[in-house]
């Protein structure tokens, strides 16, 4: 089973260059981002999956937490080290952590 991680531990993660992926909407995404976060959108992250590295951990991100969990069941099906971020961007936002607007530069 994938893990499920806070935010204290991800921000530590975070800290040190880990791989972040938002699955959220485009539109989410541009509103406000963890920065650095890779936007692949949940409907299409089996077409991105092998693209993924399954040699690093990788944490998923949505808004609150739910499509996050959803993404890293199917990633760790596939055989990845994966985490989902409890409270996804939500919990960042509010915690007062950067957030990055209107950049899709990591997106697919």
């Amino acid at each position: 089973m994938f893990q499920e991680v806070d935010l204290s531990h991800f921000s530590a993660a975070h800290a040190d260059g880990a791989l972040v992926v938002d699955v959220r909407e485009p539109h989410e995404y541009e509103s406000g981002h963890v920065p650095g976060a890779r936007l692949i959108p949940l409907g299409v992250l089996a077409h991105h999956a092998p693209d993924l590295p399954s040699d690093r951990p990788i944490y998923v991100v949505c808004q609150s937490g739910g499509r996050s969990r959803s993404a890293a069941a199917f990633l760790h099906q596939l055989g990845h080290d994966v985490r989902s971020v409890l409270g996804g961007t939500g919990a960042w936002v509010a915690a007062g952590r950067p957030v990055v607007r209107g950049n899709r530069a990591n997106a697919v």
